[in-house]
């Protein structure tokens, strides 16, 4: 049975680079499903054709795209949004993650890594350019007011998994990384999952995001 390609939405208020972006993407096989312009469109046309990934950039008029995506992702359960910016600032970073984004890419990317990102993103993964995620990270530690102590008790492989997940890795990176089999990090990833009361690797690291862990390698 054939796999059902991977449907996009583009959202940028520039003409000529949305239409490349979507053009490029469906060159590669990617099911191009719309574009918009500004954050209304967005939001009225992601409900339309509900995308299994919306490209957004931030800098969209009125409406910023961070209040699109709130909206997006708020509303539809099963898509999630890839920020496209060109833009590296942690703060808009952060503020794209606290309203529902799944990872954050800067325009700067190439073809092939903006194409990675779109699969990663699809399958459910937290996707940012190099650097960023380690960025967002330190801004909540710093923000944070102290530990919870209701928080719930992870074991240390279980937080040093979930640190990896909060940096953009995949279960397999992570396997690689801590010199584990992968059925042990998907084991490990699941624990943390019931233990958290989440659904999914982008929950996972939107919650060491917002919790300021410290989860920084020894």
């Amino acid at each position: 049975m054939t796999e059902q390609p991977i449907s996009v939405m583009v959202v940028d208020d520039h003409p000529i680079w949305r239409d490349g972006v979507a053009r490029d993407l469906a060159e590669r096989g990617f099911d191009v499903r719309a574009t918009a312009g500004d954050a209304a469109a967005a939001v009225r046309i992601a409900r339309a054709v509900r995308p299994d990934v919306v490209l957004m950039d931030l800098n969209l008029g009125e409406e910023s795209g961070v209040e699109a995506t709130r909206k997006i992702t708020g509303e539809l359960a099963n898509t999630r949004v890839l920020v496209l910016s060109a833009s590296g600032e942690h703060n808009d970073v952060l503020e794209a993650v606290k309203a529902g984004a799944s990872g954050y890419l800067v325009k700067s990317a190439s073809a092939d890594e903006l194409v990675s990102a779109v699969r990663r993103t699809s399958a459910g993964d937290a996707v940012f350019t190099a650097g960023l995620a380690g960025l967002v990270l330190g801004e909540y530690r710093r923000m944070a007011s102290g530990p919870e102590d209701d928080a719930p008790k992870l074991t240390e492989r279980e937080t040093e998994v979930l640190r990896l997940v909060a940096k953009g890795l995949t279960a397999r990176q992570i396997a690689d990384r801590l010199v584990l089999s992968h059925r042990t990090v998907e084991n490990h990833v699941q624990s943390t999952l019931r233990k958290l009361q989440l659904h999914n690797r982008v929950e996972l690291a939107r919650y060491a995001i917002e919790h300021g862990l410290d989860t920084e390698p020894e």
